[in-house]
């Protein structure tokens, strides 16, 4: 362990691929938590649905009909209930308050996580500043003054050449993190939105719109997430 601190310090690039690689472990943590989350929202659906589910029309004379030629005590009472049975009833109710009460904990997570990615930015976009300082060819006096009065020799320019790319690299590296942070904290930020938005006298169209919206994530775009995840060794 101590070996790869040491490294990590005397190897600021290392160090930013490794606060990289951290970044992206909370980005699949936060995937997870989030599919997590569609399945209790789909539940909070399924279950205010069968609660808020419409008594069969009496009125209709082939529904009556229907009723009458199968007429039974227990038909009789099935329908009187709302058509559903006690222990379906209690059952909903209690898979309701099981699905929003595991939201609020899931949003609770959530907000953890993105803090933490949060706080990896910040540590990568620090790193990346102190790998650029360290690499800049110009921070050499000595292969400034050669690079100025036109005299830089085949070495020089092949130093040149790789510090540049290691530039562009760990540069594109903060500005992927800093673009997936972006991504996912609005995805939050939804989430949080519709997870107060919940409760029993919403209609069923905005809690389906809701439900698509949570599944579909708009604010992740999966080429940018794809190109995120194949950085990873």
């Amino acid at each position: 362990m101590g070996s790869e601190e040491e490294k990590l310090v005397c190897d600021p690039r290392e160090k930013t691929f490794h606060i990289f690689r951290a970044f992206m472990t909370g980005i699949a943590k936060i995937d997870e938590l989030g599919k997590a989350g569609s399945r209790l929202l789909i539940g909070f659906q399924e279950a205010l649905e069968f609660l808020r589910r419409p008594s069969i029309d009496g009125t209709s004379e082939l529904v009556d009909k229907i009723i009458v030629a199968n007429e039974t005590k227990r038909v009789k009472s099935y329908v009187k209930a709302g058509c559903r049975t006690p222990h379906d009833g209690a059952q909903n109710v209690s898979k309701l308050h099981s699905c929003n009460v595991g939201l609020l904990d899931h949003i609770s997570k959530a907000k953890v996580i993105v803090n933490e990615l949060e706080g990896l930015l910040e540590d990568a976009t620090d790193s990346i500043q102190g790998t650029l300082r360290d690499l800049s060819p110009v921070s050499d006096p000595d292969l400034g003054d050669v690079e100025l009065n036109g005299e830089a020799t085949c070495n020089d320019k092949e130093e040149m050449a790789l510090c540049d790319s290691q530039n562009n690299d760990i540069t594109h590296l903060g500005t992927l993190m800093a673009t997936l942070y972006s991504m996912v904290k609005q995805d939050y930020l939804m989430q949080e939105r519709i997870i107060s938005a919940l409760g029993p006298k919403m209609s069923a169209g905005e809690l389906e719109s809701y439900c698509l919206m949570w599944s579909l994530r708009p604010f992740i775009n999966d080429d940018i997430m794809h190109q995120a995840w194949r950085l990873i060794p």
